[in-house]
């Protein structure tokens, strides 16, 4: 059998442990053949391909990022893009895809499975918000890649006895701000699931340094003040309908230091979070992922997507995963409400 295999999306430490493990198991388990098309699903597309097999997979497993390239390429938005994935699959000869990627990504993996296109997905997204799986890998890098940094906050924070705000990743879920929020002991945490009222913000930033401690503030990208709307850079829309977020952080500083008088600078940690090195944990996941996929593929278990369920890894149907995101429910965040303002 001959399998393609491509990463779309934003890129995430553990994609290059996903194309590892099905290469290596595809290669000397079942003898299968691989190519890898280049850029998401502009490959397929275009045609983009490059060698995929043991040699091209070797020393990848600790690198971030992938070697297959990325983008945000959405087919069913360009004219016979259906049609165009089609023939260049047959043309090359692939009998079935495997799909990396989050909600976009897989979207269109399972409107292609529907059409008869033989698909596997495999999940992933740093913001951890696909239904079906209990985590996806990168999650777990970037939550410690956030943590580490509002360790580091703490010290120049009170050195200098000023609110310091991080702004991490989260459009539409706030998973990396309540689990970053809470391993680095973050003193306010902001998600996009729950509208904000700066005035209770800036209560809790005044009742910590009434402790003559000085406050750091995790919020999401994508979290709301009561009375407005998403802070945006621009209200470009991306392939997939995305609006561009960004600047919460900047304006709640400047929000915070007119309510209470106190200095308060922003930190925005951007795409720091999605590159590097993935943790132990994001590197066995992916690996487990990848093997449980070409399984799939193996058996001819198409229109399917390995998740995480406990500690096992299993298949569910692909609109499983991507037919509603999964956001922090009210009673997570009820937990670290305990530790706001103290």
């Amino acid at each position: 059998m001959r399998i393609g295999v491509l990463t779309g999306g934003g890129d995430c430490p553990g994609l290059n442990a996903v194309i590892r493990a099905v290469v290596r198991k595809g290669v000397t388990a079942y003898g299968h053949e691989f190519v890898g098309f280049r850029d998401g699903w502009k490959g397929p597309l275009e045609g983009l391909t490059m060698p995929l097999g043991i040699q091209q997979v070797r020393g990848i497993l600790p690198r971030g990022g992938t070697i297959l390239g990325s983008s945000r390429t959405n087919l069913f938005k360009i004219e016979n893009g259906v049609e165009r994935v089609k023939e260049n699959l047959a043309g090359l000869g692939v009998d079935a895809l495997i799909a990396i990627g989050g909600e976009d990504t897989l979207g269109v993996a399972t409107k292609l499975s529907d059409l008869g296109v033989n698909v596997v997905g495999v999940p992933k997204t740093i913001d951890n918000d696909l239904n079906g799986t209990d985590y996806t890998f990168g999650f777990d890098t970037a939550v410690n890649i956030a943590m580490e940094a509002i360790d580091r906050l703490h010290t120049t924070a009170e050195s200098h006895h000023r609110t310091l705000i991080v702004e991490v990743m989260g459009r539409h879920a706030g998973w990396i701000a309540l689990h970053a929020g809470l391993a680095g002991g973050a003193n306010v945490i902001l998600l996009p699931e729950r509208e904000f009222d700066v005035d209770q913000v800036a209560a809790y930033v005044e009742k910590r340094f009434q402790h003559e401690y000085a406050p750091i503030v995790v919020v999401a990208e994508g979290a709301q003040p009561l009375e407005g709307q998403m802070v945006l850079q621009n209200q470009q829309l991306d392939s997939f309908g995305h609006v561009r977020l960004g600047g919460i952080g900047q304006w709640l500083a400047e929000q915070l230091e007119a309510k209470t008088g106190k200095e308060a600078r922003t930190v925005v940690l951007g795409h720091i979070q999605r590159g590097g090195t993935p943790t132990a944990f994001d590197r066995v996941l992916s690996t487990r992922f990848g093997l449980q996929a070409i399984d799939a593929v193996n058996e001819g278990d198409f229109g399917k997507m390995v998740a995480l369920r406990g500690t096992d890894i299993v298949r569910i149907p692909l609109i499983e995963g991507t037919g509603e995101l999964k956001t922090v429910p009210l009673e997570r965040y009820t937990e670290a409400e305990v530790f706001f303002g103290s």
